[in-house]
Parts: C-alpha cells; sequence; structure tokens
C-alpha cells in the first residue's frame, strides 16, 4: 500500500494494469487473514476487486481454496510486488496456455525477462495435484515450485525472450525499487505501461538501472 505516485499504491498499480489484459476473467487479490491485511481488504473493495483471505505462511493452500471458492479453471499468478506488470505479456502466457495442452506456462521458472514481470498460468487440476502432494515448506509458501520441479508430472512451456533481459529489475522488494518504480511512472505518462516502454527508457537513460542495481535478485 506504499505509494507509486502522489496518491496510487503498488497495488492499485498492479490491478489497473493488469485490468487492461484481454484475457483475464476475473481479478482476485489472494491475501492473507492476518489483521494487519484488513487494510488490503479494504482498499480492494474500494477498487470493486473480489478478495480471498488465506493462510499467511502456506500460499499454496491460499490459492487452492481461492480458486475453489472462485470455480477457476485456470489460475494465472502474479505477485503483488510487481506494479509495472506488462499486460501484453500476461496475455500472451495465457494464449499459450490456451493453445497448448501445458500444465503450466511461465516467463520466469527459466529466466530471460526482466524482473517485474513474472507470469504463471496453470490449471487447477495442476494446482489441486500440487495441493495434495507439496511437502516442503519452500513449496508451500511459492506455490508453484512442485509443478515446475516435477516435469515428470506435469507438461511445462518457458516463455524465452528474445535476449536475456534478467539484469533488469522493476519488482518491488526493497526502497530502492520502489524509488525506481516511482521514477518510471513520472517519466513515463501513456498507461499502461509496458516492459518495452521501460526498457527504451532505459536506453535512453541508463543511470537509472543504477537506482536499484545493488538489490539482491530473489
Amino acid at each position: 500500500l506504499m505509494n507509486v505516485d502522489e496518491k496510487n499504491s503498488v497495488l492499485y498499480y498492479v490491478i489497473t494494469q493488469l485490468q487492461n489484459c484481454k484475457f483475464l476473467d476475473k481479478i482476485v487479490v489472494a491475501t492473507t487473514e492476518l489483521k494487519e491485511d484488513d487494510k488490503i481488504e479494504k482498499f480492494v473493495a474500494s477498487m470493486n476487486i473480489d478478495c480471498f483471505r488465506g493462510s499467511p505462511t502456506n500460499v499454496l493452500d491460499r490459492y487452492y481454496k481461492c480458486a475453489l471458492k472462485f470455480s477457476l479453471s485456470t489460475i494465472i499468478r502474479i505477485t503483488a510486488d510487481n506494479p509495472l506488470i506488462d499486460p501484453t505479456l500476461v496475455d500472451d502466457a495465457i494464449n499459450i496456455f490456451n493453445s497448448n495442452s501445458f500444465d503450466y506456462v511461465s516467463n520466469a521458472h527459466i529466466r530471460s525477462f526482466p524482473y517485474g514481470t513474472e507470469t504463471e498460468v496453470f490449471s487447477f487440476t495442476a494446482l489441486e495435484k500440487a495441493w495434495k502432494n507439496a511437502k516442503t515448506n519452500y513449496d508451500k509458501e511459492h506455490v508453484t515450485p512442485y509443478l515446475y520441479n516435477n516435469s515428470d508430472k506435469f507438461k511445462i512451456f518457458d516463455i524465452m525472450y528474445k535476449e536475456n533481459m534478467s539484469h533488469l529489475r522493476w519488482t518491488v522488494d526493497k526502497a530502492d525499487d520502489l524509488k525506481l518504480v516511482q521514477i518510471i511512472t513520472s517519466k513515463i505518462q501513456k498507461r499502461p505501461i509496458l516492459m518495452n516502454d521501460i526498457i527504451e527508457l532505459f536506453s535512453k537513460e541508463p543511470n537509472l538501472i543504477k537506482i536499484n542495481a545493488n538489490t539482491s535478485k530473489n
């Protein structure tokens, strides 16, 4: 809920960027049952977006129960630390998923896209198998490792960019990351802001990349 511009938060940007997707039927913010996240639920309601609340640690369980509640057959996972998620990349991933018989499609499992563009698409059937079979805390916290680490059980597809751009970063984990996103949104006036818009800005102003260069990639 920290602000990206004078009045709008990180979560606001995540939602409004995704509202430009052509192939999303519904956006649900899946947050925790913790009292501190009452603010999230209230904010989401103000945007007329559905909210689901579940386990703060077992995020896989939260996802599964959210998908059950809303009867979702396909789930697109976007993390809320990516305020500049590119709706065209999300649509591309959904298209690949819908046009094939994959269980899991991602541009983040094998890195070639910038940090901040992570998109994962998977079937409810695959999610349910992960929910039933995942044993480690890591798998439960991070939702999808059980899928991509069991390629013998699931049909996996990795979307690769034409060149490796994974050295670029506009996800928000640290204060310097937020500062960079604030600058990007002030310099790019069009909405939604796309990956190519940011890459073009960086090519014109390469010093921007240095703002969060010391933030560890995770």
